[in-house]
Protein backbone atom coordinates (compact mmCIF):
# COMPACT_ATOMS: atom_id res chain seq x y z
CA UNK A 1 0.00 0.00 0.00
CA UNK A 2 1.02 3.62 -0.41
CA UNK A 3 2.82 5.53 2.31
CA UNK A 4 0.97 7.06 5.21
CA UNK A 5 -0.40 10.56 4.96
CA UNK A 6 1.35 13.27 6.97
CA UNK A 7 -1.90 14.02 8.84
CA UNK A 8 -4.91 11.91 9.81
CA UNK A 9 -7.58 11.67 7.16
CA UNK A 10 -10.94 9.99 6.75
CA UNK A 11 -11.49 8.02 3.58
CA UNK A 12 -15.11 9.18 3.44
CA UNK A 13 -13.97 12.82 3.23
CA UNK A 14 -11.55 12.07 0.42
CA UNK A 15 -12.99 12.78 -3.05
CA UNK A 16 -13.08 9.74 -5.28
CA UNK A 17 -11.69 11.82 -8.12
CA UNK A 18 -9.43 14.84 -7.85
CA UNK A 19 -8.22 17.18 -10.57
CA UNK A 20 -8.98 17.11 -14.24
CA UNK A 21 -8.25 14.54 -16.84
CA UNK A 22 -9.93 11.51 -18.38
CA UNK A 23 -12.58 9.68 -16.40
CA UNK A 24 -11.04 6.77 -14.44
CA UNK A 25 -11.63 3.30 -15.80
CA UNK A 26 -12.89 2.09 -12.42
CA UNK A 27 -14.58 3.46 -9.33
CA UNK A 28 -13.68 3.15 -5.66
CA UNK A 29 -16.62 0.76 -5.31
CA UNK A 30 -15.19 -1.44 -8.07
CA UNK A 31 -12.00 -1.79 -6.02
CA UNK A 32 -13.93 -2.56 -2.83
CA UNK A 33 -16.23 -5.09 -4.50
CA UNK A 34 -13.23 -6.90 -5.94
CA UNK A 35 -11.56 -6.96 -2.52
CA UNK A 36 -14.72 -8.39 -0.93
CA UNK A 37 -14.97 -11.10 -3.59
CA UNK A 38 -11.36 -12.10 -3.00
CA UNK A 39 -11.75 -12.09 0.78
CA UNK A 40 -14.95 -14.15 0.60
CA UNK A 41 -13.32 -16.74 -1.63
CA UNK A 42 -9.76 -16.87 -0.31
CA UNK A 43 -9.63 -15.05 3.03
CA UNK A 44 -8.50 -11.58 4.02
CA UNK A 45 -4.80 -12.47 3.73
CA UNK A 46 -5.29 -12.92 -0.02
CA UNK A 47 -6.39 -9.28 -0.43
CA UNK A 48 -3.71 -7.01 -1.84
CA UNK A 49 -3.59 -4.24 -4.40
CA UNK A 50 -1.74 -6.57 -6.75
CA UNK A 51 -4.47 -9.20 -6.42
CA UNK A 52 -7.24 -6.63 -6.84
CA UNK A 53 -5.54 -5.19 -9.91
CA UNK A 54 -5.41 -8.67 -11.45
CA UNK A 55 -9.11 -9.07 -10.70
CA UNK A 56 -9.95 -5.76 -12.38
CA UNK A 57 -7.44 -6.07 -15.20
CA UNK A 58 -5.55 -2.86 -14.48
CA UNK A 59 -2.20 -1.67 -13.16
CA UNK A 60 -1.51 -2.05 -9.46
CA UNK A 61 -0.27 1.50 -8.90
CA UNK A 62 -3.39 3.01 -10.46
CA UNK A 63 -5.49 1.62 -7.61
CA UNK A 64 -3.82 3.91 -5.07
CA UNK A 65 -5.71 6.77 -6.71
CA UNK A 66 -8.89 5.14 -5.42
CA UNK A 67 -7.72 3.76 -2.06
CA UNK A 68 -4.42 5.08 -0.64
CA UNK A 69 -3.93 2.73 2.33
CA UNK A 70 -4.75 -0.81 3.42
CA UNK A 71 -6.56 0.57 6.48
CA UNK A 72 -8.79 2.57 4.14
CA UNK A 73 -9.50 -0.50 2.05
CA UNK A 74 -10.50 -2.47 5.15
CA UNK A 75 -12.80 0.33 6.29
CA UNK A 76 -14.43 0.42 2.87
CA UNK A 77 -14.86 -3.36 2.92
CA UNK A 78 -16.49 -3.32 6.36
CA UNK A 79 -18.86 -0.59 5.23
CA UNK A 80 -19.74 -2.55 2.08
CA UNK A 81 -20.66 -5.57 4.22
CA UNK A 82 -22.69 -3.32 6.54
CA UNK A 83 -24.77 -2.33 3.54
CA UNK A 84 -26.35 -5.78 3.73
CA UNK A 85 -28.44 -4.90 6.79
CA UNK A 86 -32.11 -4.93 5.88
CA UNK A 87 -33.47 -2.10 8.02
CA UNK A 88 -37.20 -1.30 7.82
CA UNK A 89 -38.21 2.30 7.25
CA UNK A 90 -39.00 2.55 10.95
CA UNK A 91 -38.56 0.29 14.00
CA UNK A 92 -41.48 -1.87 15.12
CA UNK A 93 -41.86 -0.31 18.56
CA UNK A 94 -40.76 -3.54 20.26
CA UNK A 95 -37.14 -2.80 21.13
CA UNK A 96 -36.33 -6.38 22.17
CA UNK A 97 -37.65 -7.83 18.93
CA UNK A 98 -35.85 -5.20 16.88
CA UNK A 99 -32.49 -5.70 18.61
CA UNK A 100 -32.85 -9.48 18.45
CA UNK A 101 -33.39 -9.15 14.71
CA UNK A 102 -30.34 -6.89 14.42
CA UNK A 103 -28.20 -9.42 16.28
CA UNK A 104 -29.33 -12.23 14.00
CA UNK A 105 -28.61 -10.14 10.91
CA UNK A 106 -25.16 -9.26 12.23
CA UNK A 107 -24.39 -12.92 12.80
CA UNK A 108 -25.57 -13.85 9.30
CA UNK A 109 -23.46 -11.09 7.70
CA UNK A 110 -20.36 -12.19 9.63
CA UNK A 111 -20.95 -15.78 8.58
CA UNK A 112 -21.26 -14.74 4.93
CA UNK A 113 -18.04 -12.74 5.24
CA UNK A 114 -15.79 -14.63 7.71
CA UNK A 115 -13.00 -12.05 7.29
CA UNK A 116 -15.09 -9.40 9.04
CA UNK A 117 -14.14 -10.68 12.48
CA UNK A 118 -10.47 -10.25 11.55
CA UNK A 119 -10.61 -6.60 10.54
CA UNK A 120 -13.65 -5.04 12.19
CA UNK A 121 -12.86 -2.34 14.75
CA UNK A 122 -14.72 0.46 16.49
CA UNK A 123 -12.54 2.89 14.54
CA UNK A 124 -14.77 2.10 11.57
CA UNK A 125 -17.92 3.07 13.47
CA UNK A 126 -18.62 6.27 11.53
CA UNK A 127 -18.74 5.07 7.95
CA UNK A 128 -21.96 5.79 6.01
CA UNK A 129 -23.55 2.40 6.61
CA UNK A 130 -22.36 2.30 10.22
CA UNK A 131 -24.06 5.64 10.82
CA UNK A 132 -27.22 4.31 9.16
CA UNK A 133 -27.05 1.24 11.42
CA UNK A 134 -26.51 3.25 14.61
CA UNK A 135 -29.27 5.72 13.82
CA UNK A 136 -31.74 2.90 13.22
CA UNK A 137 -30.74 1.04 16.38
CA UNK A 138 -31.06 4.16 18.52
CA UNK A 139 -34.50 4.72 17.04
CA UNK A 140 -35.42 1.14 17.88
CA UNK A 141 -34.33 1.77 21.47
CA UNK A 142 -36.51 4.86 21.86
CA UNK A 143 -39.12 2.92 23.89
CA UNK A 144 -36.43 1.76 26.32
CA UNK A 145 -36.24 4.09 29.33
CA UNK A 146 -32.46 4.35 29.58
CA UNK A 147 -29.99 7.17 29.21
CA UNK A 148 -28.40 7.43 25.73
CA UNK A 149 -25.00 6.23 26.93
CA UNK A 150 -26.48 2.95 28.17
CA UNK A 151 -28.24 2.46 24.85
CA UNK A 152 -24.90 2.77 23.07
CA UNK A 153 -23.48 0.26 25.53
CA UNK A 154 -26.27 -2.17 24.67
CA UNK A 155 -25.61 -1.85 20.93
CA UNK A 156 -21.88 -2.36 21.51
CA UNK A 157 -22.47 -5.38 23.73
CA UNK A 158 -24.78 -6.99 21.19
CA UNK A 159 -22.15 -6.53 18.48
CA UNK A 160 -19.45 -7.88 20.80
CA UNK A 161 -21.56 -10.92 21.69
CA UNK A 162 -22.22 -11.69 18.04
CA UNK A 163 -18.55 -11.28 17.13
CA UNK A 164 -17.44 -13.56 19.98
CA UNK A 165 -19.99 -16.17 18.89
CA UNK A 166 -18.90 -16.11 15.26
CA UNK A 167 -15.19 -16.10 16.12
CA UNK A 168 -15.69 -19.17 18.31
CA UNK A 169 -17.59 -20.94 15.54
CA UNK A 170 -14.85 -20.07 13.07
CA UNK A 171 -12.13 -21.34 15.41
CA UNK A 172 -13.97 -24.62 15.95
CA UNK A 173 -14.51 -25.07 12.22
CA UNK A 174 -10.87 -24.23 11.44
CA UNK A 175 -9.64 -26.74 14.00
CA UNK A 176 -12.00 -29.43 12.72
CA UNK A 177 -10.69 -29.01 9.17
CA UNK A 178 -7.20 -29.90 10.38
CA UNK A 179 -8.17 -33.09 12.24
CA UNK A 180 -7.64 -36.58 10.79
CA UNK A 181 -10.98 -37.71 12.28
CA UNK A 182 -14.54 -36.41 12.25
CA UNK A 183 -15.88 -33.91 14.75
CA UNK A 184 -18.46 -36.46 15.90
CA UNK A 185 -15.74 -39.01 16.62
CA UNK A 186 -13.80 -36.49 18.67
CA UNK A 187 -16.87 -35.43 20.65
CA UNK A 188 -17.58 -39.06 21.49
CA UNK A 189 -14.06 -39.54 22.85
CA UNK A 190 -14.16 -36.27 24.78
CA UNK A 191 -17.58 -37.09 26.20
CA UNK A 192 -16.36 -40.47 27.40
CA UNK A 193 -13.36 -38.85 29.05
CA UNK A 194 -15.55 -36.25 30.77
CA UNK A 195 -17.93 -38.90 32.12
CA UNK A 196 -14.94 -40.80 33.49
CA UNK A 197 -13.67 -37.71 35.28
CA UNK A 198 -17.08 -36.98 36.79
CA UNK A 199 -17.33 -40.58 37.98
CA UNK A 200 -14.27 -40.07 40.19
CA UNK A 201 -16.33 -37.85 42.50
CA UNK A 202 -13.79 -35.01 42.26
CA UNK A 203 -16.27 -32.67 40.57
CA UNK A 204 -19.57 -33.04 42.47
CA UNK A 205 -20.97 -29.62 41.57
CA UNK A 206 -20.34 -30.10 37.86
CA UNK A 207 -21.73 -33.65 37.97
CA UNK A 208 -24.89 -32.46 39.71
CA UNK A 209 -25.33 -29.60 37.23
CA UNK A 210 -24.99 -31.83 34.16
CA UNK A 211 -27.26 -34.48 35.67
CA UNK A 212 -29.99 -31.95 36.44
CA UNK A 213 -29.72 -29.73 33.38
CA UNK A 214 -27.39 -30.72 30.54
CA UNK A 215 -25.78 -27.70 28.94
CA UNK A 216 -27.10 -26.78 25.47
CA UNK A 217 -24.76 -27.88 22.71
CA UNK A 218 -26.53 -26.39 19.71
CA UNK A 219 -24.76 -23.15 18.78
CA UNK A 220 -27.99 -21.49 17.69
CA UNK A 221 -29.59 -22.31 21.03
CA UNK A 222 -26.60 -20.98 22.94
CA UNK A 223 -26.62 -17.79 20.87
CA UNK A 224 -30.31 -17.14 21.47
CA UNK A 225 -29.98 -17.81 25.21
CA UNK A 226 -26.97 -15.49 25.51
CA UNK A 227 -28.73 -12.75 23.56
CA UNK A 228 -31.89 -13.06 25.68
CA UNK A 229 -29.89 -12.81 28.92
CA UNK A 230 -28.11 -9.73 27.60
CA UNK A 231 -31.36 -8.00 26.70
CA UNK A 232 -32.82 -9.00 30.07
CA UNK A 233 -30.00 -7.13 31.81
CA UNK A 234 -31.06 -3.88 30.12
CA UNK A 235 -34.79 -4.34 30.67
CA UNK A 236 -36.15 -2.04 33.41
CA UNK A 237 -37.32 -3.97 36.46
CA UNK A 238 -40.88 -2.68 36.16
CA UNK A 239 -41.12 -3.59 32.46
Amino acid sequence: MAGRAAEPEVIWARPERTGRGPRPAHSRRDVVDAAVRIADAEGIDAVSMRRIAAELGCGTMSLYNYVPRKEDLYELMVDAASEEYELPDRPSGDWRADMTGIARQTRAIMERHPWLTRIMTTAYGFSPNALRFLEWCLGALDPLDLEPGLKMQLIAMINGTVMATVRNEQAIAERARGLPWSEAEEQTVRGTYLMGQLATGAYPHLAALLAASPAPVDTDEIFELTLARLLDSFTPRDA
